[in-house]
């Protein structure tokens, strides 16, 4: 891999199971490097044989807390290559048209982004301290990250209206009531735990599972790029609004935000 990202992950394969490990401490916060990382690190797992599953895991204390709004430019958009024009979430949506089944392994936060990338994978596997939050109308712009088709795909557009309305901050339990994540098991046994699954995946005939994982997921490479030109042009002109400079203001003081609607 040739992206400065690549230092962020630690990849590993035994007995047909790639581990992906994201290694951006203390939080993880997603960027343009590390999102094009991943993107390389699956597309070379789709043409290595011996791998079936992959398990994406962190180290450190959350899966993903998302990108890190507070410490960047006042209005800033979504990152982008200036050398090449491509952007996080066309970078992102090389990760729906990988081929091999992936189990998150989530503990902490999936907040945000790292909430897209969560549901990016096929099945999530969680604890009940981990806590999932599509938190982007808190900030005080549009969800973004592709969720706008994913969520309802995974939950309902009701259950994914509701979170994206509210910004709310949902336990693993909660999330696995409502569909969001597929295993609770206790947070030290989160990781063996999507190990296990990732596991019992690779012990099917790889090449049937790649097929019928293509029929299930079949014209959602195609909606995640629709979506996310639409989030990103409302992102695009909601990061220059007073409401969004609010939004980040509270969440660094740690604070509700008072929104105007301006």
């Amino acid at each position: 891999m040739n992206s400065d990202g690549s230092k962020e992950l630690h990849i590993g394969l035994n007995d047909h199971v790639a581990l992906i490990e994201i290694d951006r401490p203390p939080n993880n916060h997603i960027t343009l490097p590390l999102v094009q990382a991943l993107a390389e690190a699956l597309e070379q797992l789709d043409n290595e044989p011996e791998c079936r599953a992959i398990v994406l895991a962190a180290r450190g204390r959350h899966f993903c807390a998302g990108a890190d709004l507070v410490n960047r430019a006042p209005g800033a958009s979504v990152p982008r290559d200036e050398r090449t024009g491509r952007s996080l979430y066309t970078e992102a949506l090389r990760l729906l048209r990988t081929r091999k089944p992936i189990i998150a392994a989530v503990h902490g936060a999936a907040i945000g982004a790292g909430l897209g990338l969560a549901v990016v994978a096929d099945f999530r596997v969680t604890c009940s301290q981990a806590r999932f939050s599509a938190n982007f109308t808190r900030l005080g712009f549009h969800p973004g990250f592709g969720l706008t088709a994913l969520l309802p795909q995974l939950i309902g557009k009701q259950q994914a209206s509701l979170l994206f309305y509210t910004g709310r901050r949902i336990t693993g339990d909660e999330a696995v009531a409502m569909g969001l994540a597929d295993v609770l098991v206790p947070e030290a046994e989160v990781r063996s735990a999507a190990m296990a699954l990732a596991t019992e995946i690779a012990e099917s005939a790889p090449l049937a599972v790649m097929g019928v994982r293509e029929t299930m997921r079949r014209g959602l490479a195609e909606a995640y790029e629709a979506a996310t030109e639409r989030e990103f042009s409302e992102q695009a002109w909601q990061r220059q609004t007073e409401d969004y400079s609010e939004g980040i203001a509270a969440m660094k003081d740690r604070r509700k935000p008072k929104f105007t609607g301006h």
